[in-house]
């Protein structure tokens, strides 16, 4: 005897919404999400998706009805509950677009909880749009499964950024700690749990006043990722894997 097809199936499509789930009964889609589910995925009235709203978890809808351009979805369950996120932020001076838009990506796909434009000395790019950054993390969200969206902070300077962090402990990527005995990322990720942060610098990294003030900062550990410079995008999910495989379980 066939088993029974798990349902909703592996290829049901995965959705956030700005609406809140709880306590909902239904949902109406509109303008481009609309147009996605209809005109790419094709869905149909009793056709089922999974929807989030970054704050109840995952939730099972059902198609209920097709307007010319929005439908309405029926809330049948939570699926899932809203995920814990380990605190950790990761931030980054800006660099090229597509490559910035990409670590934004993969920050939210690693399960980060902050996102934070950091501006330095050497940067190439000034101007970030925290929405459009946001707009990728949506995406990655829907892709990746996860159920809570990192938060998107706006670009601040590097002395801005240093008071804002507190007791935070900040893992400060420096290059120069290479030939300097620089501690290794992952014996210094084992030595220090709590809430944490991750700088990473521009493609020509941070100036020598710019390293003065971030190890100056009480809880700065500067790190080497290993023998070789890294580009700031490589380096960024380098790190992040590493502390994520020791910290990344918040339960």
């Amino acid at each position: 005897m066939p088993a029974t097809p798990a349902y909703p199936p592996q290829s049901t499509p995965r959705l956030y919404v700005e609406t809140p789930l709880e306590g909902a009964a239904e949902v109406r889609i509109t303008d481009a999400q609309a147009h996605y589910l209809l005109h790419v995925m094709r869905l149909r009235e009793g056709d089922p998706l999974k929807l989030f709203d970054n704050a109840s978890g995952e939730w099972l809808g059902v198609v209920a009805a097709i307007g010319k351009r929005d439908l309405i979805v029926a809330l049948e369950g939570r699926l899932r509950d809203y995920e814990t996120v380990p605190d950790l932020w990761l931030a980054a001076a800006p660099i090229r677009r597509a490559r910035y838009d990409w670590v934004a990506e993969k920050a939210c796909e690693l399960g980060v909880a902050r996102f934070i434009p950091v501006l330095t000395a050497r940067a190439v790019v000034d101007k970030v749009k925290p929405d459009k950054l946001r707009a990728h993390m949506v995406e990655a969200a829907e892709q990746c499964g996860r159920t809570a969206l990192p938060d998107v902070a706006e670009p601040m300077k590097l002395a801005a950024f240093l008071d804002e962090l507190g007791a935070r402990m900040l893992f400060f990527a420096d290059e120069a700690a290479n030939g300097e005995g620089g501690l290794g990322l992952l014996a210094a990720v084992q030595a220090h749990s709590g809430p944490a942060c991750i700088l990473i610098g521009p493609e020509g990294g941070f100036d020598e006043e710019e390293r003065v003030h971030i190890r100056a900062h009480p809880h700065t550990v500067a790190v080497t990722l290993g023998p070789r410079i890294l580009r700031a995008d490589t380096a960024a999910v380098a790190a992040l894997a590493v502390w994520l495989s020791v910290h990344g379980r918040a339960d």
